[in-house]
C-alpha cells in the first residue's frame, strides 16, 4: 500500500493557513500584521571538473535564501513609519545636510533592530508542529506596495529578510532540545511599541 492510504497521513497533513510568524521588533510581537511569509530554503553551489569528453559535478557551499514577508499596513500603529524606524535603528539616517550624521548600518544594529523572526506552523488545536527560527535576521529590502484606483485591497508592505541560517524543530523531533519547540512560550502581551522611534 502507498503512504497516502495510511490513516495518519490522511488525518494529519500540514495546512498552509495554520501558522504564526513572530516578529520581535523593539520587544513587541505583531503576528496579526503578517499577511504571508515564505519558509526558509537553501541552495548548494556546484563546481565541475572536465576530463576529455566527461563532466563531473561536485557540491559546494550551502547558502540560505532570503525570505519574503508581507505585512498589512495599518494606520495605527503605522506600518510604513515603523518600517522606516527599523531602518533608522539599524543605522541609516536620511541625509539632511547635518554633517554629524555619518553613521552607517552594521550587522549588529540591523539584527538588533529587527529582533527575532520565528515561523510556527500549527495543528488544528494551535499546537506547534513545525518551527523555523531564523538566526541573525535583518531587513535586506523593503517595498511599500502599490496604489491603484482599480483596487480596494488593503495596503501592504513587503520585506525581504536575510539571515545566516535557520533552525528547524518539528513535532517528530526526538531526543533534541530546542528553544523554539513546543515549550517556547508565546508572547503573553500584544502591547506594541510600533510607531515609537527606537534609539
Amino acid at each position: 500500500m502507498g503512504f497516502w492510504s495510511d490513516a495518519g497521513f490522511i488525518n494529519n497533513t500540514k495546512r498552509s493557513y495554520r501558522w504564526i510568524c513572530q516578529l520581535g521588533i523593539s520587544g513587541a510581537y505583531a503576528e496579526w500584521m503578517v499577511k504571508s511569509v515564505s519558509k526558509p530554503g537553501f541552495s548548494i553551489s556546484e563546481t565541475s571538473h572536465r576530463f576529455i569528453n566527461h563532466t563531473f559535478w561536485y557540491p559546494g557551499r550551502v547558502e540560505w535564501d532570503a525570505i519574503d514577508i508581507t505585512l498589512v499596513d495599518p494606520v495605527t500603529p503605522d506600518g510604513a513609519m515603523t518600517t522606516m524606524h527599523l531602518i533608522e535603528s539599524a543605522g541609516y539616517d536620511v541625509p539632511n545636510g547635518v554633517r554629524e550624521k555619518w553613521k552607517t548600518i552594521s550587522k549588529a544594529t540591523a539584527v538588533n533592530a529587527l529582533g527575532a523572526v520565528i515561523i510556527r506552523q500549527l495543528d488544528e488545536n494551535g499546537n506547534n508542529i513545525e518551527v523555523w527560527d531564523l538566526k541573525n535576521p535583518w531587513i535586506k529590502g523593503v517595498k511599500f506596495g502599490d496604489l491603484s484606483y482599480d483596487s480596494d485591497d488593503i495596503s501592504t508592505i513587503n520585506l525581504s529578510i536575510r539571515y545566516d541560517w535557520a533552525s528547524l524543530w518539528t513535532k517528530n523531533t526526538a531526543g533534541r532540545s530546542t528553544e523554539v519547540g513546543p515549550s517556547a512560550p508565546f508572547p503573553s502581551t500584544y502591547e506594541l511599541s510600533w510607531g515609537k522611534k527606537a534609539r
